[in-house]
């Protein structure tokens, strides 16, 4: 494995980029990040190969797009839900729970993108690594400053229960190992925190 990859940088994104990354964002979560080739991406968006190339550089930047753009829209619809919640940390937790559910019944039947990703991408080296990494950590940080609030002597070992919770709900759901995965998850979260 390599060493940890710089923090990834972005692209700005031109109506043809647009385009590309929206078939990338499909292409690659329905099927595999390897096993999607740019010309497929490029013929699902419309646009030649050569401008793929001009805007994005390489398959590797439009996977980091990808990741980035699936990233922030996560945290946005995660961010209005703890938004609209009660102020009780306690609900606040189950609030992630509840926006996980939705997300995946909205946006990841197949589990999580993330930890589809990392499949895929393990090596430190690889640009995109940060991004998959980073929002485990950004999960972590938030259960354990929700954490904070519940059991402040405990907290560290909250949130990483959380997330275990959390993660292996996520997991479950994409596996389909069993139904509803995510409101079990909820239920095991709420049982933890009374």
């Amino acid at each position: 494995m390599g060493t940890p990859a710089e923090p990834s940088r972005r692209i700005t994104m031109t109506p043809a980029a647009r385009r590309a990354l929206a078939a990338a964002d499909r292409l690659f979560y329905e099927r595999g990040i390897h096993a999607v080739g740019v010309d497929l991406i490029a013929a699902e968006a419309g646009v030649t190969k050569k401008t793929l190339y001009d805007r994005f550089g390489s398959k590797e930047q439009i996977v980091v797009e990808y990741l980035a753009d699936r990233d922030e829209r996560w945290r946005a619809f995660l961010g209005e839900r703890l938004d609209a919640a009660d102020p009780d940390p306690r609900e606040r937790v189950l609030t992630v729970f509840d926006a996980s559910r939705a997300w995946a019944t909205e946006s990841s039947p197949k589990g999580c993108g993330m930890v589809n990703a990392h499949a895929e991408i393990s090596d430190p080296a690889h640009p995109a690594h940060p991004i998959i990494t980073g929002q485990k950590r950004w999960m972590l940080d938030l259960f354990t400053g929700l954490a904070a609030e519940i059991a402040p002597e405990g907290a560290e070992s909250l949130a990483r229960t959380l997330m275990l919770v959390h993660e292996g709900a996520l997991v479950a759901h994409g596996l389909g190992v069993f139904p509803n995965a995510l409101a079990h998850a909820r239920e095991q979260a709420a049982a933890l925190l009374a």
